[in-house]
């Protein structure tokens, strides 16, 4: 008999109960049909993640949630592969064995590479802060709106184009409303729906045609049509932000999670590469691309 998902049920914790509080490991945290994911499994799963993606975790109930459902699910998954004996394939074994390698392996690397809490150091920081800081600018930024008219090609001939300026006369009109005509006229409904807003876009996702236009524009100042491929774009900028580079202060976990995860690498390809030195690998190069091109049987 199938079980629902949605007769999964959850116990949920202060997250920083999980890996703190000394006992109940016992304790029933969700349950699904017979089985039950208790605060064991969840400290156990918790353990075997990096550093930095336990601690956020540990900091958000919704990922610990979807932990306790994941583990549920896992074992109703395991519970049907047992009936079915899959465990017990020569194929399923083999492959148990290759991914138990792999995890010990790659656990072992992560142990003997792993990077010292104390990395990196407020010199450290500050100093690749100063060299990322042309990688971090941020360009200038525009808040536009539009009215779009389609040029589409099932469209009969001088159509668009009488459209076009029909909606031109409605924008230089005396007291035209730019977003009222934008929502009942303009054919690109995604910004007609907010009244033509487009949104904040940085100066290297606008169209090169549009945003040649928009330096000269003044703030809600509507342009010219610009002709696109697929159409006519008549805009208005409704805010723009200078280009500028964000604080080390804003950036600051960013930068530390990329530092380390660069460090890690850093390790790992060093340790590798010392392991080779000391133990020659050697390929039997003939045999190897036989495998990759088997001959043909005559």
């Amino acid at each position: 008999m199938k079980t629902p998902l949605f007769l999964l049920t959850l116990v949920l914790l202060p997250a920083d109960f999980l890996l703190a509080a000394p006992p109940a490991d016992d304790l029933v945290l969700g349950s699904v049909a017979t089985h039950q994911v208790q605060l064991k499994d969840v400290r156990a799963s918790l353990a075997a993640l990096p550093r930095y993606e336990r601690e956020s975790a540990m900091q958000d109930p919704a990922l610990l949630q979807q932990m306790v459902r994941s583990l549920l699910v896992q074992k109703l998954v395991l519970e049907r592969a047992a009936k079915e004996k899959w465990d017990q394939s020569p194929e399923i074994t083999a492959y148990v064995a290759r991914m138990k390698e792999t995890a010990i392996s790659e656990s072992y690397l992560q142990s003997a590479c792993a990077v010292p809490d104390t990395f990196p150091n407020q010199e450290e920081l500050a100093a690749a802060y100063e060299i990322s800081k042309p990688a971090l600018l941020v360009p200038r930024s525009y808040r536009l709106a539009q009215v779009f008219i389609a040029n589409a090609k099932d469209a009969k001939p001088g159509e668009p184009e009488k459209k076009l300026d029909e909606v031109r006369k409605m924008l230089t009109a005396p007291g035209a409303d730019f977003a009222a005509i934008a929502t009942a006229h303009s054919q690109e409904t995604n910004s007609a729906s907010r009244g033509g807003e487009i949104g904040w876009l940085t100066e290297n996702q606008i169209q090169p045609a549009i945003l040649a236009r928009l330096p000269a524009l003044s703030l809600n100042a509507i342009s010219e049509p610009v002709r696109l491929d697929d159409g006519w774009h008549i805009l208005k900028v409704l805010d723009v932000r200078e280009s500028f580079t964000p604080t080390l202060d804003q950036v600051k976990p960013r930068l530390i999670s990329q530092m380390r995860t660069e460090k890690a690498r850093a390790n790992t390809q060093a340790y590798l590469a010392e392991l080779v030195r000391e133990n020659p690998v050697a390929v039997n190069e003939v045999a190897v691309s036989q495998l990759a091109n088997p001959p043909t049987k005559k």
